[in-house]
């Protein structure tokens, strides 16, 4: 099952007697925990009825044991197992999968990791529980993962205020969905948010990021890459050397892709580099301004600055560094 069609059926009170969420994405497993264990039963029940576990501090045989009582002047217990990943000899959980209690509700949550596909558990798992793995969201799928947030919730977004929240905010889901709920406490429903609510509301600069970095180069605007900068060599902390090398060496990696593409339409150049077709036209402008030959010097220029920022070859200041790196960029 999906992530949206378990949420659908909590939300029309279907339960399942276990539920065996795992994976590298700790989000996912999250919400739907989370809802189990407010929702299905009431304040009263709860105190008799809702067990919460950790796996580094319970055996196989305590879950078990918990799993076969019966709830008291309620329809359902849950016992949610936390940090499942640290049972040991979990596998011995088979014994009550096999045939599990419809009143209880076992929610088992095996962050960071899957279980064996060939053993007897995993077999009765995909037999009588729901069996979900939350997979890990990638770099370039966080723009669209926070229009769908938000379209859920009655926003829109700007793509240029998505992509900015994706390179200010990396990967992590839920420090994206805090930074997204400040907007929704700020903003009225139906807001299309851009980038100027972002730096209100959560702080991040619409005009000193490595988005309107990438923006300078592509538009080779020396002075505004300059300012850019500038503001970073200021402000270290806030704008890791790092990370400005990473967000130029994927951009610039798409460039030379987009030169070797024989079909240049709008859509084609969207699917074939994974991007918002609203971006396509930055690609187009900075393969007029910079060959072939250029970009793979560029990107040979972007893996020397990687190893001198990180002590290889040079004692010299980030700032330093990025001064120099960008100057041996856009000349």
């Amino acid at each position: 099952m999906t992530f949206e069609e378990i949420l659908k059926e909590l939300k029309n009170k279907i339960y399942k007697p276990v539920y065996f969420l795992y994976g590298e994405e700790p989000y996912f497993i999250d919400i739907i925990s989370n809802y189990i264990s407010k929702n299905v039963l009431t304040e009263a029940e709860k105190s008799f009825n809702q067990t919460i576990l950790y796996g580094k501090d319970v055996k196989v045989e305590d879950i078990d044991n918990a799993a076969r009582r019966f709830p008291m002047m309620a329809n359902h217990q849950v016992i949610i197992v936390k940090e499942a990943q640290n049972v040991k000899n979990i596998e011995k959980l088979v014994y009550y999968t096999e045939n599990p209690l419809n009143s209880t509700i076992l929610v088992i949550n095996y962050k960071y990791s899957k279980p064996e596909k060939r053993s007897k558990l995993y077999k009765a798992l995909e037999k009588n529980s729901v069996l979900f793995e939350s997979k890990k969201i990638y770099e370039n799928q966080i723009p669209a993962w926070i229009n769908k947030y938000l379209s859920d919730k009655n926003f829109t977004i700007e793509p240029v205020a998505s992509n900015l929240l994706a390179e200010f905010l990396g990967t992590d889901l839920a420090k994206i969905a805090n930074e997204l709920e400040k907007l929704q406490i700020t903003l009225p429903q139906g807001t299309k948010i851009n980038a100027e609510h972002i730096e209100k509301n959560i702080g991040i600069s619409k005009d000193y990021n490595n988005f309107e970095l990438q923006n300078a180069i592509k538009d080779k605007d020396i002075l505004k890459a300059n300012r850019i900068i500038n503001h970073f060599a200021a402000n270290p902390k806030d704008n890791p050397m790092v990370l400005t090398i990473t967000a130029l060496f994927f951009f610039f990696s798409k460039v030379l892709a987009f030169h070797y593409l024989a079909d240049k339409s709008k859509n084609n150049v969207a699917s074939v580099l994974k991007v918002n077709p609203y971006f396509v036209k930055d690609y187009e402008v900075t393969a007029r301004n910079y060959s072939r030959n250029k970009i793979a010097d560029i990107i040979s220029v972007l893996s020397e600055y990687d190893m001198k920022s990180k002590g290889l070859g040079s004692n010299s200041s980030h700032g330093d560094l990025l001064k120099e790196l960008i100057f041996k960029i856009m000349h």
